[in-house]
């Protein structure tokens, strides 16, 4: 076997294509576009290279066949709760039901990563944000991936778990019918928001994105990124993603709550345009991009799926969360316009939003699992993903 730097057209081919290959006998599999795994490893596209740097491979038996890849990432922006030490990262994992090829493409990536002042690496995450192929699928394998979802075969966790892999943190999908009622606690919840004319939720208006990335910004930088899980972010990088977007995005699944004014939530979701490019086997050329503005307009998409929810902090446990999804429910729900939801992962470390989901009554449809493997735990012991502190 011979392990390969990805450095030309060629390997880049090979790179994309081995995904393909072992996931295309399973009739759920959706292949991802091939740009937008590409752009990953571009410095011109990826912001994080600012930041850090990656690298990939693949995997070729001794007839010259691609059996695997791996890619590894290295990040000052990539935080890791609780850790002390550098932590590194591999992703877009794919290989044979071999142990042999697994070990030697992980190996490879350990001593890239090591190189780099890494102590530990978690995967398979991907070289960027969490919203886009991050952890292993472990259970739901029998239905379709929503749109930046991992999808990989069973044996994989066996693969990452003999190598020494551990289970840093499990990731839980939740789906529901658009028109399901809601639980009691949200409407009467609701009932008390709505009852004060200070409170306010309304949709995104895509003729304003400005306003709606400094909102996003506002929301974003006091849920999250005070929690030590994400760097902050600014309106001007909301921007950019919004208009990257902004061909998919529909307004009326994008929300915000205020208060006198001040943004104070967000529900953020879009159509599951995976039901657009599981017809387009990776490609995004001139007719597909006409196909997918025709499926577009005529409704064809009747999925969505979560991207992001957050509250600010100060507000959390006064019932917003119930407030701005019932405001949700009251506008989209009986129009038809979409009959499946399924909502973004939540990381067993935040029981607030698995708990919102259930009361929901949400379903859960998948679990993946974020791992981590430490290289000297003589040095470092394991330890899982801390509870987020609500404080």
């Amino acid at each position: 076997m011979q392990v390969i730097k990805v450095s030309d057209a060629t390997t880049e081919k090979a790179f994309l294509e081995i995904n393909y290959t072992l996931n295309k006998h399973n009739p759920a599999y959706i292949r991802p576009m091939d740009n937008e795994v590409t752009d990953y490893f571009n410095p011109k596209i990826n912001k994080h290279f600012k930041y850090g740097n990656s690298e990939r491979w693949i995997l070729k038996d001794d007839s010259g066949k691609t059996i695997g890849r791996i890619a590894a990432f290295v990040s000052e922006r990539y935080i890791s709760k609780g850790t002390d030490y550098p932590i590194g990262a591999v992703g877009f994992f794919d290989c044979i039901n071999s142990q042999q090829a697994a070990n030697l493409l992980f190996d490879t990536a350990k001593s890239w990563l090591q190189s780099k002042g890494a102590e530990a690496m978690d995967g398979p995450i991907n070289f960027g944000d969490r919203d886009k192929w991050w952890g292993l699928l472990v259970e739901g394998f029998n239905k379709p991936p929503v749109y930046g979802m991992a999808f990989n075969p069973s044996y994989y966790q066996q693969l990452m778990e003999k190598y020494g892999f551990k289970d840093y943190y499990n990731q839980f999908f939740y789906t529901m019918e658009v028109d399901a009622k809601f639980s009691e606690k949200i409407v009467d919840r609701h009932a008390k928001f709505k009852a004060k004319p200070e409170y306010s939720a309304r949709h995104m208006d895509l003729k304003n994105i400005q306003k709606y990335a400094g909102d996003f910004a506002t929301v974003y930088n006091s849920a999250w990124a005070q929690h030590g899980e994400a760097k902050a972010v600014t309106k001007e990088d909301i921007v950019k993603v919004f208009e990257q977007m902004k061909p998919i995005m529909d307004e009326r699944l994008i929300w915000f709550a205020y208060y006198k004014e001040d943004p104070i939530a967000m529900f953020v979701n879009i159509p599951d345009i995976n039901e657009y490019f599981k017809h387009f086997n990776g490609k995004l050329g001139l007719i597909e991009k006409l196909r997918l503005l025709w499926m577009k307009k005529t409704g064809y998409c009747k999925k969505a799926t979560g991207l992001a929810f957050g509250v600010v902090p100060k507000f959390q446990s006064l019932g917003i969360d119930s407030y701005i999804i019932q405001e949700v429910g009251l506008f989209i729900q009986g129009k038809g316009w979409y009959n499946e939801y399924e909502m973004g992962w939540a990381g067993e470390w935040n029981p607030r939003m698995i708990n919102i989901y259930k009361s929901l009554n949400g379903v859960q449809s998948r679990r993946l699992i974020t791992y981590r493997y430490i290289f000297d735990e003589n040095e470092h012991a394991f330890e899982r993903h801390p509870i987020m502190d609500y404080k």
